[in-house]
């Protein structure tokens, strides 16, 4: 089976690229399942219900989020009722919010969703590692399928948390820092993995803000808002496959989608238009 995770989804560039791609590249690549970490979807900053619905009605099946899921206080409804959308696990058990999202693939394959934040640069929160192993403890022994989301700053947070889940999870796949990096691998226990698998929203920018704005106050400390971007979006994740008898990888492929492959993606996808006779 194949699953596609895309990387943070920034404000609106980022959800209209989803909107132009998501089907014809699911129908392209035979996605059975499709995950989106969307904590800077809402303006850059959170979630709201309204854009949740959003991402669902362009083909995203499970939604992850990061260190800015509060952000937006309406969304706590959602993740406290919807099933296909998770908190980072190593937050407080009082936080809104569930550990982990199973759900079933186009291919009736159950699969389940983790999410863990960072420590190095990050908020203070639990230990990481010892959230998955207690979320793992608790699946059903045939959801063999695993996918977690890292969200962190550093790269050895990342990479340490894949080792230590290599024959455990399926892939372990780095988000948070909005810059795709070269290091997709299959461990050799079969753990997908990759350090960031991006940012999908518009890169003519500093990951995704204005760069005039930003470049303003980090020069001259001049406060300014830092504003989303709007050039050059692009979708950007990963696609892992793996054997679902197993659970294990068998391969990991960067995925990125500029403006002009959207487009086509959009208009293969699009119904056939029916004339009035």
């Amino acid at each position: 089976m194949r699953i596609l995770l895309i990387g943070d989804i920034v404000g609106k560039p980022g959800r209209q690229i989803v909107q132009q791609a998501l089907r014809g590249l699911r129908a392209e690549r035979g996605l059975d399942l499709v995950i989106a970490n969307a904590e800077n979807a809402a303006g850059g900053s959170g979630l709201t219900p309204a854009i949740y619905r959003e991402l669902l009605a362009a083909g995203v099946d499970v939604v992850t989020m990061g260190d800015h899921i509060y952000r937006r206080n309406e969304i706590a409804d959602v993740l406290t009722k919807e099933n296909n959308i998770v908190k980072p696990a190593n937050f407080p058990p009082e936080a809104p919010g569930k550990d982990v999202a199973i759900v079933a693939a186009a291919n009736d394959v159950q699969v389940a969703v983790i999410s863990v934040l960072g420590r190095v640069f990050m908020r203070p929160v639990d230990c990481p590692f010892k959230a998955v192993d207690r979320v793992l403890s608790g699946l059903p022994e045939e959801v063999r399928v695993r996918v977690v989301d890292v969200h962190a700053e550093a790269t050895s947070d990342k990479q340490l948390l894949g080792r230590y889940l290599d024959g455990r999870v399926s892939a372990v796949l780095g988000t948070h820092t909005h810059v795709p990096t070269a290091d997709e691998c299959v461990f050799p226990g079969g753990t997908a993995y990759q350090s960031d698998v991006g940012m999908t929203g518009p890169y003519d920018s500093v990951l995704g803000r204005r760069y005039d704005r930003v470049l303003e106050t980090t020069v001259t400390f001049n406060p300014t808002h830092f504003e989303v971007a709007h050039g050059d979006p692009r979708l950007c994740g990963a696609i892992v496959d793996v054997d679902p008898a197993t659970g294990r990888a068998t391969a990991i492929e960067r995925v990125r989608v500029d403006q002009s492959q959207a487009a086509r993606m959009a208009a293969a996808a699009r119904p056939a238009r029916v004339l009035e006779l």
